[in-house]
Formats: C-alpha cells, structure tokens, sequence
C-alpha cells in the first residue's frame, strides 16, 4: 500500500474515533443528568412520604384529642335529655306558679267601699 493510501485509512479511522468519542461524551452528559434528576426525585419521594406520614400521624393525634375532649353522640344525647328535662321542670315551675297566682286572687276577699 502507498503512503497516500495509509494517510486516508488514518485519517478514517481517526475521524471515526473522533466521531465515537464525541458522541459517547454527549451520551456520558445525558447518562449523568438523568441520574441526578432519579436522585432528585428519590429525595424528593421521600421528603413527601415522610411529610405524608407526619400529617397522618398528626391527624390521627388531632381525632384522639377530638375524641377525648369533645363529646361522643351518644354523651350528646344524654347532655340533650338532661337539657331536655331542666326546660321541662322550668316549664312545670312556671305553670305552677300561674297556678299558685291564680288562686292568690280568687281567695283574695273584694273590699267594698262604703
């Protein structure tokens, strides 16, 4: 083979290293970015899974303190019912005392002038 011959196949083979390298260097970029953004996104994941877990472990104290300071329904209809009976035992009081006035001046003696 010439010389001239050897300088292209050189230069070929050169320019398809050159070419090789090239692209493997974007692909070595892309490959880099990509991990990054999955390790982003994995601490990302587990930023958000663990604040799920705290507002669920925080509304679940929120139901507890709920539950133990306020009243359950069935507490309710007893505060209801003993509500209910102290109207009822004004309203007896008071119809009594209409009563009682009643016969205050029916028993009441009428003064004649004279």
């Amino acid at each position: 083979m010439t010389s001239e011959l050897w300088a292209q196949l050189v230069g070929g083979i050169g320019f398809f290293i050159i070419v090789s390298g090239t692209l493997w260097g974007i692909w070595w970029r892309i490959e880099g970015r990509v991990d990054k953004a999955k390790t982003e996104a994995s601490g990302m994941a587990a930023a958000a899974n663990a604040l799920a877990t705290l507002t669920r472990q925080e509304l679940a104290d929120h139901k507890l303190h709920t539950a133990e300071t306020y009243v359950t329904k069935a507490g309710m209809q007893e505060q209801t019912a003993q509500i209910m009976r102290a109207i009822e035992g004004v309203g007896n009081r008071i119809d009594g005392l209409g009563e009682r006035l009643d016969r205050l001046y029916e028993a009441r003696p009428t003064r004649r002038s004279g």
